[in-house]
């Protein structure tokens, strides 16, 4: 592709991206936004306290595990209500600017990896429309950026060995790690396949087996000549030696025909791959450049003895089934290396599998399978097409650059784009099913804060917490699990309050609710109408309704005498 068509190809390929970033862009904000904006307030006001100041449960601790975010998102809020355009509103809009990076950013670096700029333009969209249940108003979006850089800089710094690849690899985990902790030690998953291959190349490049048998037959020639021994035993040991080097060298020999020309998988040994390992190791280090102490080494082993892990809904294993999008990129992957005879490097091998392993643990991880997936299959892709079809890509790219190429191409972009927008032009920013809007309006004018313990379900607890009202539970899970707010015993197990727990069990009627309210001291209830624990509830005596609308209900219970 000439320079001229070049240019006009990503003039398209940049218009069309924005384009789509904007409309797969949710409107209406998470449960997590609401209480980023209140810890951002929080922290401005009364720095890092690693208190929480929010439930009405005493004495919490709480990591503030992406402060940074946090701080950035309240001040955003604060600059639009400022301007005039609303808090909400101007966090949309970064939310919005933020997914266009995203996008912009992953065609940027597919180009640089693959060098294939309609292989990139495709597998963009492939993976924004795979990424779409992930925009949101959190950290994890920007630090789904960060994973591309990281990402982009190695394989960069692999193929031009420039030093600023590097300083970029140590940048990018100081700012995970006050960004979003809780990624932090992916960032190192993310080294592993390029360290281990590196490792493995030394291995074998070293032929240590032979070299020792070599060295320990040397060793017994010098014994046999300090003992004077027989000529005829010396050139036996010696012959023995020759006959090793021999083999030695046809070891070399085959393994660098085999590492030419694989039959699947390429094997090489990167010469900077030594600073990768280097690099790894610095980065070990980065997790002290935070206010929060240790908490980049213990979160997620913390989290991950907890149960919320096995609760939460983005943190359950991947069913197959019910994410048929999935399904259909496993099935891709297989088809290329299976009935093709495309090849992949082992650190690339080594990544997919990793990343599968991850997505089967936890749906959440499908997000990284497929940000650095993408990566790979599209190197795979762009294989295929230079391979069996070299000029096709060239003539498709140019056909795209004409006037009536770029009319299509805009046209299918913006009628994929209006089927995903149409949604959004519907919602409004505060859904006023999801969140109790108007019955923790009636809290603030009705009920006494000071003396309240209400009980309030999890996916909301987010949205009372941002109006001001204490709350039993929010999606902050791991402040209310032991691992978080106790200590450890004698044997290794955290001892503390385990709030989510019951939260759990009192929500699925696991146990009696009124025994577990009596033993929280819960003062009133609000529930979402069509939740199993408002069928029991709205039955109970003990229980007054007051207040009700659409979607929630009110109760106060009444307090035993």
């Amino acid at each position: 592709m000439d320079k001229k068509t070049k240019i006009k190809f990503n003039i398209l390929a940049i218009f069309s991206i924005i384009i789509f970033c904007f409309a797969i862009t949710p409107k209406t904000l998470q449960n997590d936004t609401y209480y980023t904006i209140k810890i951002g307030e929080h922290i401005v006001q009364n720095g890092i306290d690693m208190k929480d100041p929010f439930s009405w449960h005493e004495d919490l601790p709480y990591t503030y595990p992406h402060w940074l975010y946090d701080v950035a998102t309240y001040e955003l809020f604060n600059f639009g209500e400022n301007v005039g355009i609303g808090g909400f509103m101007a966090i949309y809009i970064a939310t919005c600017i933020l997914t266009i990076i995203l996008g912009l950013l992953i065609y940027f670096a597919l180009n640089k990896i693959c060098k294939n700029e309609l292989v990139s333009f495709f597998v963009t969209f492939g993976m924004l429309y795979l990424l779409r249940a992930f925009v949101a108003a959190r950290a994890q979006l920007v630090t789904y950026i960060l994973f591309v850089l990281q990402v982009l800089f190695i394989e960069l710094l692999i193929e031009t060995k420039k030093k600023r690849y590097g300083i970029g690899l140590i940048i990018i985990p100081i700012i995970i790690a006050n960004v979003h902790l809780a990624v932090w030690p992916f960032y190192f998953i993310v080294f592993l396949p390029y360290v281990v291959e590196y490792i493995l190349a030394v291995v074998e490049d070293s032929n240590w087996l032979y070299k020792l048998e070599i060295s320990l037959k040397k060793h017994k020639v010098k014994k046999l000549t300090l003992k004077n021994a027989s000529e005829e035993k010396i050139k036996s040991v010696t012959d023995k030696i020759n006959i090793l080097e021999e083999r030695l060298k046809k070891s070399i020999q085959r393994r660098e025909i085999r590492r030419a020309n694989p039959y699947k998988i390429q094997f090489k040994k990167e010469s900077v791959g030594k600073w990768l390992i280097v690099i790894m190791i610095i980065c070990v280090f980065t997790g002290l450049l935070t206010p929060l102490g240790s908490t980049p080494y213990t979160y997620l082993a913390k989290t991950m003895q907890g149960n919320t892990m096995d609760n939460i809904s983005e943190h359950l294993p991947l069913t197959l089934i019910n994410n048929k999008n999935i399904l259909v990129v496993f099935v891709m992957f297989l088809g290329i290396l299976i009935f093709t005879d495309t090849k992949i490097k082992l650190r690339d091998f080594f990544m997919i599998a990793g990343l599968t392993l991850l997505a089967f643990m936890s749906r959440r991880q499908i997000s990284m399978f497929v940000i650095i997936g993408g990566f790979i299959f599209a190197k795979l892709a762009d294989s295929i097409l230079s391979k069996y079809d070299k000029d096709g890509c060239l003539k498709v790219a140019t056909g795209m650059t004409k006037l009536l190429g770029k009319v299509l191409t805009i046209l299918v972009v913006m009628l994929m784009s209006f089927y995903f927008y149409r949604n959004t032009m519907k919602s409004s920013i505060v859904s006023t099913s999801t969140y109790p809007v108007k019955a923790a309006d009636y809290i603030l004018e009705n009920l006494d804060l000071d003396n309240l313990k209400l009980f309030n379900e999890y996916n909301y607890g987010s949205y009372l917490l941002y109006r001001g009202i204490p709350v039993f539970i929010d999606s902050r899970a791991d402040l209310y699990t032991p691992e978080f707010n106790g200590t450890k015993n004698e044997k290794g197990k955290y001892e503390g309050r385990d709030i989510f727990t019951d939260y759990i069990n009192i929500s699925n009627i696991s146990v009696y609710y009124d025994n577990k309210f009596e033993e929280y001291d819960i003062t009133h209830v609000i529930l979402k109408k069509n939740s199993k624990l408002n069928m029991l509830i709205s039955r109970d005596d003990k229980y007054t309704e007051i207040y009700s609308d659409d979607y929630f209900v009110i109760y106060e219970r009444e307090s035993k005498k």
